[in-house]
């Protein structure tokens, strides 16, 4: 009898006791304390394929419509993206490149061959004047790569000089000669770029100390980047870290390099060819940048407690094979709904380690790897990876709202990932919440519970499409873009959503 009774007791509890939610994300608004720096939206560009010449560049007396040689379409595209910052020239490229090659009548300068994309020949008539031109035409942040590899302290030395030296100096005159009297305001400087591989296949002992040599003489430079590890190379971030501990004062950042490369790197795998299987991969493959970004800060955490020195995820992004039919040395590749997955779940990740993450740069911004931008002469193209930043801008420079999520799984292959990521910010008294839903099939019902805030309006916008593959083409009307997305009513702190399968949503709530 009592077993009875017992059974009925728990049954009736069961039955009126409010149902935990298996996809909860708790928002802790009362605990927001730190500023998503809106660099961590920045973007890359390379002197690589079709990216500048052909890309944000045409001959000033090109047909399609200009601002000294860049393109109109493309500047109004970036500056409603907003833009914060901009890295150049490389890359790869950055360690052969002789910035004097730059400079100068373009008709006078000296041709190069980019050795490490395609062989073609680089005509340099885009260098550090036209690079600070057009991130004043966007609004961005300039970020300059100086060449280590193949370079000299002091040719790295005359470069920062030349760009923001207001003293009477040689290189002054020589920038006043060549047209611009006053310095440009040039706050970031790399210092070498992958020289674990193709900066000069270093050992992290000697790139530290040939750090510490540069970074001497770089005066002017008041954001100096060290070069990082490429992926999981802990070694190297603890080898920097502990060689430049006395010297901390030298060394703002430090950088981070991780691809997503959905199989192997001698077969990734199509841009646009692809079934939900390899869609899981890539997917699962990118989270692996969680896992990255905390290992590594915890490494600097052992050396900078206070975390002065910034995380830089300045590459990343999708890796596929190239296009069909192009040239292999260009990277060009087709950019789907699964990249703006990819744009969303990096972003999250990034906001959600705002206290070391200060700077990540998408690799690139127009015709090569993940763009958010590709051109075919006189047409432009916005990838659902523009649409996601677009949506994403509302987190620069808001403060960042801690919040666990509990998330079921999303399974295949035997492999399971969490079937969602968030990050959340607060600015001007608005809630901005960023979701993704990596199951290509199926909703996800969430609730979202905010402690320390009590929403009265609720609204959001959505990027997804039909299919997992879908991209937006040439000529073509747009299948992937940012639309309205309905949200219910908040009841009292809480508000359930249900998200599409296969989307990245933003939710924003208002007192």
């Amino acid at each position: 009898m009592k077993k009875r009774v017992a059974f009925t007791l728990l049954t009736l509890v069961m039955m009126f006791s409010p149902v935990l939610s298996q996809n909860k994300a708790t928002l802790h608004v009362d605990l927001a304390k730190e500023k998503i720096n809106p660099e961590i939206y920045g973007h890359f560009a390379e002197h690589l394929g079709k990216l500048i010449y052909g890309g944000i560049m045409v001959e000033p007396d090109s047909k399609i419509d200009n601002i000294r040689g860049f393109r109109t379409d493309i500047i109004g595209a970036l500056k409603e993206m907003k833009v914060p910052l901009l890295r150049w020239p490389g890359g790869c490229f950055a360690d052969t490149y002789n910035w004097r090659d730059g400079i100068g009548p373009r008709h006078q300068r000296p041709s190069m061959i980019n050795t490490h994309w395609g062989g073609v020949t680089e005509d340099n008539s885009f260098g550090t004047h036209e690079f600070l031109d057009f991130c004043d035409l966007i609004d961005a942040e300039p970020y300059i790569n100086l060449n280590v590899g193949s370079g000299s302290v002091r040719e790295a030395a005359q470069w920062v000089e030349y760009v923001t030296s207001s003293n009477v100096s040689p290189m002054t005159d020589l920038r006043k000669a060549n047209g611009r009297q006053e310095p440009w305001n040039v706050k970031y400087w790399g210092v070498g770029n992958e020289n674990w591989g193709c900066g000069g296949h270093m050992s992290p002992e000697y790139y530290a100390d040939l750090y510490r040599n540069y970074a001497t003489y770089l005066n002017g430079a008041k954001f100096k980047i060290a070069g990082g590890a490429n992926i999981d190379d802990y070694n190297w971030t603890e080898v920097l870290m502990q060689k430049m501990n006395r010297y901390r004062w030298m060394m703002q950042g430090l950088s981070l390099h991780y691809y997503t490369i959905p199989r192997r790197w001698e077969d990734k795998g199509s841009s646009t060819d692809f079934d939900e299987a390899a869609w899981h991969q890539t997917l699962a493959n990118t989270l692996r940048m969680e896992e990255l970004v905390r290992r590594h800060s915890t490494i600097m955490d052992k050396y900078d407690p206070n975390k002065q020195i910034g995380l830089m995820v300045d590459e990343w992004g999708t890796w596929y094979d190239v296009l069909p039919g192009t040239n292999p040395g260009f990277l060009f590749q087709q950019n789907s709904l699964r990249d703006a997955l990819v744009a969303g779940i990096n972003l999250n990740i990034f906001n959600n380690h705002a206290d070391r993450v200060k700077m990540a740069n998408i690799a690139q911004m127009v015709n090569v790897l993940q763009a958010v931008i590709l051109t075919k002469d006189e047409q432009m193209v916005l990838t659902p990876t523009y649409y996601v930043f677009k949506m994403y801008n509302v987190h620069h420079d808001a403060t960042m709202i801690p919040l666990n999520l509990n998330v079921e799984d999303y399974e295949m292959n035997n492999r399971k990932i969490p079937a969602s990521n968030a990050s959340a910010s607060i600015k001007d008294n608005v809630v901005s919440i960023t979701l993704t839903n990596l199951n290509a099939t199926k909703p996800l019902k969430m609730e979202i519970e905010l402690t320390g805030f009590n929403p009265k309006k609720s609204s959001g916008k959505i990027v997804t499409a039909q299919k997992i593959n879908d991209y937006n083409d040439f000529g073509q009307p747009e299948k992937v873009t940012l639309k309205d997305f309905k949200v219910d009513k908040p009841k009292g702190n809480k508000l359930v959503i249900e998200l599409p399968a296969k989307s990245v949503v933003l939710v924003q709530l208002e007192q």
